[in-house]
Parts: structure tokens; C-alpha cells; sequence
């Protein structure tokens, strides 16, 4: 049976799904955004072509630390096997060297007995034997059927440089793991950041705000935070400079510029002429590439170590118009902090111009504030309104029941032709 051929030619087919092939935009993945402070407070930065390696060996300690925990154990472990295999074939030489193996193969019994006032070391008759001896003499265990003699100063040589390289390992490596336990870094873990920053109206000024909180009872001292913006800029010379760092000063009361982390606190930054957020407004925010870092610096209380928590805010990051909601509230003489309110924000009444067109057209937050004040009061009105229909909905509908339980009126005809009413 021949295969049916179809109405419309092959070519046109063809031709046509080209066609719509062509038309269909190529969706790509978007790639996200590079930044140079990851939200975990990360630095995202990848050194390459490095070539004076030598220089981390110069710093050794501070590389060991540096390493990945797999790394510094497998470190940590090889270290002490090398020092012992090192020692172990020190210890063989010695022995034989002086005769020792030789002596304990040929005699046996009671004479082996009588050499261990001839030989360096008692009882090390091979390579295993002398391996023990040198964990035993490391580690200090000492479990007494090897021992050194006065026949050798070679071997009491031997002894004391062992115990030097060996308390010079311990020293290093258990403060190596020392320091990676205590990093400063760690304590960083429950210094919590807001994910999102704002930007609002405080006090008739522009602010960029966000906030920061501490989960831990142990109080951080002398806490203070710094805010930089980085971004790509190009110099009148041509000169591209990628990453661009400025200061932005912090609106703090206190002259100390320390902050008392007791609660979570907001950080507010006055947009004013010195902030490089003057020129940007609410549309061209979408547009900026820039970052804003945020830095918390402070002691430990309990350790006393200097901690540092980082954070950073790109342009999709910043909310414009939106305030943080309260966390703190007092419940029976003790403050309360719902951290599950920690980034939650709501929208307020906010001009959309920048802070440059602000200052020059004062008048532009005063009718943003009276419409907003008239905005609210008309959603009032309706809420009010809404309210009264559901109320007179719900007293019709009780009447209406009402009316369905009273019982009707029921005549009933007589023989005679009579009519008696019965009402129930």
C-alpha cells in the first residue's frame, strides 16, 4: 500500500518551518551578575598566573592555616609518619653501624642477655624494631623493652635532635588547628545581614538603609560598620578603572563612630552631595552597575579576637520606596526580637527623583507626601465602605432567614362552606 501524500507541497512545508525557526527569539540563560563581595561575605575574586609561588612557603604558618581542612589533616598526619620513618632509619643506621643487628643474629638465649650493656639501643634487631623505638622516643611512651645505652654518643645525639623536630611539630600543628578552629571568621557566622537594602525618606533626606543584627548573647565590642560603593568608572584620560572604591559616611549620633549591637540596629546613610548616590534616582537605579559593601568590625567578648562580617548590595538589591518593619517590641519588663520579621519591609511614600532634583525642588516630597496622605485616606473611604455593604449584606441575609421561619397563615373549608382560620 503506497504511503498518502499530503495536500500541501513538501517544499512549502519546508520553507515555512524555517521560517518560524528564524522568528523564535534564541532565549539565553542570563548570566548572573559578577560581584565583588558574594552575600556570605566572600570575596569573589580569582588570582591566576601567579608565579612567585615561593612566596606562601615564606609565610608557612599563616599558608597552613589558610589550607582546607582536608589538607591541613592530611598534613597534620604525614608530618609525624615522615618524622618517624625519618628517625627510624637513624635509629637502623646506628644500630647498624655499631653491630648491633649483627650481635643479636648470631648470639641467642642467655648471651643476648649479656649485650645489652655492648649495644646503642637494646632489643632493635630490624627496621620494625627500630621504627617502634622512634614512636616510642617521639611520643614519649616509653614502654620499656627498648631502651639507650652509655655506648653510643652518636645515639644520645640522635635522641635529642628527635625530641627538638618532634616538639617542634606538635608546636606547629596543634596551633595550626588552633588557629583554624578560632578564626575570626567563624564568629562572623551569626553577624546577620538584612538580603535586601532600602532606600526611603528619613527626616525629609533620602536615606540608603539597611540592617544588621548580632545572634549571639556575647556582644560584640567596639562594633563599627563602613560602607563603600565599587563600580566600573572610566578616568578623563581614557583610564578604565573596573573596580572603583568610594567612601559613604554613616549617620551616626555618636562621635565614637561605634555602634552598641545589643539588637538588631538599621544603618542609615544620608543621601546628601558627598554620597555617590546623589545622581541616581528610582528609574536610573535599575541601570547603575554598581555595589554597595557593607563591613561590621568588632571585638569578640569572649575571645577577644577581631572579627570582621561583610555583605554587599547590587542594584537589584535595593528596594526604593520600602521601610523596615519593627522586630523589638517590650513583653513584661524584657525586650523581644522576632527575627523572622529580620528583612521583611514595607512599601512607604517616597519620591522617586534623586536626591540632587530633591534638594533643588523641595516641593517634589511635599506633594508626594500629600498624595500619599489622600491615597491612604481614599483607602480608607473604600475599606469603610466595604465594611458597611458586607454589614447590610449580612442583615439582609439574617432577615431573610428570619423571614423563612415564620410560619404561614393556613385556612381550612368547612362542609358548610365556613372558613376557620388557624394561625400557628
Amino acid at each position: 500500500m503506497l504511503a498518502r501524500k499530503s495536500i500541501i507541497p513538501e517544499e512549502y512545508v519546508l520553507a515555512r518551518i524555517a521560517a518560524e525557526n528564524l522568528r523564535k527569539p534564541r532565549i539565553r540563560d542570563r548570566l548572573p551578575k559578577a560581584r565583588f563581595i558574594a552575600k556570605s561575605g566572600a570575596c569573589n575574586l580569582a588570582h591566576k598566573n601567579i608565579r612567585e609561588q615561593g612566596r606562601f612557603l615564606q609565610d608557612i604558618f599563616t599558608t597552613l592555616v589558610d589550607l582546607k581542612w582536608r589538607h591541613t589533616l592530611v598534613i597534620f598526619t604525614m608530618s609525624f609518619l615522615c618524622s618517624w620513618l625519618l628517625f627510624a632509619i637513624m635509629w637502623w643506621l646506628v644500630a647498624f653501624a655499631h653491630g648491633d643487628i649483627y650481635a643479636y643474629m648470631e648470639k641467642s638465649g642467655l648471651e643476648k642477655s649479656a649485650l645489652e650493656s655492648t649495644v646503642c639501643v637494646t632489643n632493635v634487631r630490624s627496621f620494625t624494631s627500630a621504627f617502634l623505638f622512634s614512636i616510642e622516643v617521639q611520643v614519649t611512651i616509653g614502654f620499656g623493652g627498648r631502651m639507650m645505652t652509655e655506648e653510643c654518643p652518636l645515639a644520645i645525639t640522635v635522641l635529642i635532635l628527635q625530641n627538638i623536630v618532634g616538639l617542634i611539630i606538635n608546636a606547629v600543628m596543634l596551633g595550626c588547628i588552633f588557629m583554624k578552629t578560632a578564626q575570626a571568621h567563624r564568629r562572623a557566622e551569626t553577624l546577620i545581614f538584612s538580603r535586601h537594602a532600602v532606600i526611603a525618606v528619613r527626616n525629609g533626606k533620602l536615606c540608603f538603609m539597611f540592617r544588621v543584627g548580632d545572634l549571639r548573647k556575647s556582644m560584640i565590642i567596639s562594633a563599627s560598620v563602613r560602607i563603600q560603593v565599587v563600580k566600573k568608572t572610566t578616568t578623563p584620560e581614557g583610564e578604565v578603572v573596573p573596580i572603583h572604591q568610594l567612601d559613604i559616611p554613616v549617620d551616626n549620633p555618636i562621635e565614637s563612630n561605634n555602634i552598641f549591637l545589643v539588637a538588631p540596629l538599621i544603618i542609615c546613610h544620608v543621601i546628601d552631595k558627598r554620597s555617590p548616590l546623589y545622581d541616581i534616582s528610582a528609574t536610573d537605579l535599575a541601570n547603575q552597575d554598581l555595589e554597595v559593601i557593607v563591613i561590621l568590625e568588632g571585638v569578640v567578648e569572649t575571645t577577644g579576637i577581631t572579627t570582621q562580617a561583610r555583605t554587599s548590595y547590587i542594584a537589584e538589591e535595593i528596594q526604593w520606596g520600602h521601610r523596615f518593619v519593627s522586630i523589638v517590641t517590650e513583653e513584661e519588663g524584657v525586650y523581644s526580637v522576632d527575627y523572622s520579621k529580620f528583612g521583611n519591609t514595607v512599601k512607604v511614600a517616597a519620591p522617586r527623583c534623586s536626591a540632587r532634583e530633591l534638594d533643588e525642588k523641595p516641593s517634589i516630597l511635599i506633594q508626594t507626601l500629600q498624595k500619599s496622605e489622600l491615597s491612604h485616606q481614599n483607602s480608607l473611604r473604600k475599606r469603610n465602605s466595604m465594611r458597611r455593604n458586607n454589614s447590610m449584606r449580612r442583615n439582609n441575609s439574617i432577615r431573610r432567614n428570619n423571614s423563612s421561619l415564620i410560619v404561614p397563615k393556613v385556612q381550612f373549608m368547612t362542609l358548610e362552606g365556613n372558613q376557620n382560620t388557624l394561625e400557628s
